[in-house]
């Protein structure tokens, strides 16, 4: 957990899903992360973490429902909803701790 830790420690806002592969909504989401990304540039970071591979730190977040979307900064949480959402409304929610 100590990586995950280095993780969401940064001064720009980190955005994480936590996915699996087999999951469907988790799949859709896969574009919208992409044009977050590339809107954002270097102001913030997109991570995304497979569940399957990551179940003590998933288990740690109680992670329940996929995808699950998480935004930190500086080590803190700052947002968390599970479901799909769309490219506009997670940039602007990052852009508020920009």
């Amino acid at each position: 957990m100590s990586k995950f830790g280095e993780l969401i420690d940064l001064q720009v806002p980190v955005l994480l899903e936590f996915y699996t592969h087999w999951h469907e909504a988790s799949e859709a989401m896969n574009p919208v992360l992409k044009d977050v990304a590339a809107a954002l540039g270097d102001r913030a970071r997109v991570i995304k973490i497979d569940v399957d591979k990551n179940s003590e730190l998933a288990e740690a977040l109680r992670i329940k429902g996929l995808p699950t979307l998480m935004i930190y900064k500086e080590g803190e949480m700052k947002w968390r909803q599970s479901g799909e959402q769309d490219a506009n409304t997670l940039i602007g929610l990052i852009k508020e701790y920009v």
